[in-house]
């Protein structure tokens, strides 16, 4: 029989409430043991509603409960001090996307999250959906790729906004934000692009102030002959996430609630859908890490795997920066 983990959520924004906290109660081998945040009242209702101790200060929790594991859902400027924490406690972490801020942060907390011997593993829920590990199998019978498009857009009222509108604090703006699951979906899928051309606005809502940007459209380019581009904002409806991949045999099609397979004409073939969309994947990736922290399952989504999305994001912002296109593999660190 397992023996539970004991598992503390770190930062309560909406990513707590909405995935982490359900997730815990609706897992198999953890059990929520403690909640954290900066601000006392945003620690004390939840810490409340679960029946366990809320704290403001990590350090104190580390070391008066101490966890399992930890999962940070912290501002994006605020992830690295979890993970030392984290690691000079010896306690493995669950973070939030995205890994780091910048290829440099990406290589320093991995080769710590490696030498303190901590698990980390990053929350890119769409690894832990099946719509989108079958998408694997339908790529498969379309031939060799040689386009992809990608998109992911929705209104937000206020891009300027908290933390999310600074892009010092955020590392960026939507690109780095929302944009990271595109891009997951992009490395996981096809790899690593040769090339990346990107620019981006925050025009969305000329009477703020805000730098991060709302709104980014990147192309990319394979030396293989596979291109295409995503397109992604903060600010333009409507809602929608898809991203298609096509071949000399069809495309497949992605999508939240289904994946499917279409022939060169654009008639379907196959598809699979799942109702609700988006029903168990928090409770999933969690219950991976802890099959990760036995020892019975290799981390999927470790540090090693996110250099590489550090590094396109930083292509994508060095080519905006410079209006031209740019090789990740650059910013490999």
């Amino acid at each position: 029989m397992n023996v539970l983990k004991r598992a503390a959520v770190v930062g309560l924004g909406g990513q707590a409430q909405e995935d982490h906290l359900p997730g815990l109660a609706d897992c198999q081998f953890a059990d929520l043991v403690a909640v954290c945040d900066t601000d006392p009242a945003r620690a004390a209702a939840p810490a409340k509603a679960h029946a366990v101790p809320g704290y403001t200060d990590l350090k104190a929790l580390l070391h008066k409960e101490r966890p399992d594991f930890v999962i940070a859902a912290v501002p994006h400027h605020a992830g690295r001090k979890v993970i030392e924490a984290c690691a000079a406690a010896g306690v493995h972490v669950m973070k939030e996307k995205p890994f780091a801020t910048d290829p440099h942060e990406a290589a320093e907390l991995a080769a710590l999250c490696d030498n303190s011997g901590i698990e980390l593993m990053v929350t890119v829920q769409r690894r832990f959906h099946p719509v989108y590990t079958a998408a694997l199998q339908l790529l498969e019978q379309i031939g060799t790729p040689y386009l992809v498009e990608g998109r992911y857009t929705f209104h937000c009222p206020d891009p300027a906004a908290g933390w999310r509108g600074d892009a010092k604090l955020a590392g960026g703006g939507a690109l780095v934000d929302m944009g990271y699951h595109l891009i997951d979906l992009l490395i996981w899928y096809l790899g690593l692009p040769d090339r990346v051309l990107a620019d981006t606005s925050a025009a969305a809502a000329p009477d703020k102030e805000y730098d991060a940007e709302d709104t980014a459209l990147v192309h990319l380019a394979y030396d293989c002959g596979l291109y295409g581009s995503l397109l992604i904002s903060r600010s333009a409806g409507p809602k929608a996430e898809r991203l298609t991949v096509t071949g000399p045999r069809g495309s497949v099609v992605v999508e939240r609630g289904s994946a499917r397979r279409l022939d060169p004409a654009g008639h379907l073939i196959e598809s699979l859908t799942r109702e609700p969309a988006w029903p168990a994947a928090a409770a999933a990736q969690i219950d991976c890490f802890c099959r990760v922290l036995d020892g019975t399952r290799p981390n999927p989504s470790g540090p090693t795997t996110h250099l590489a999305h550090a590094a396109f994001l930083a292509a994508a912002y060095a080519s905006k920066a410079t209006a031209t296109a740019r090789d990740p593999k650059e910013f490999l660190v």
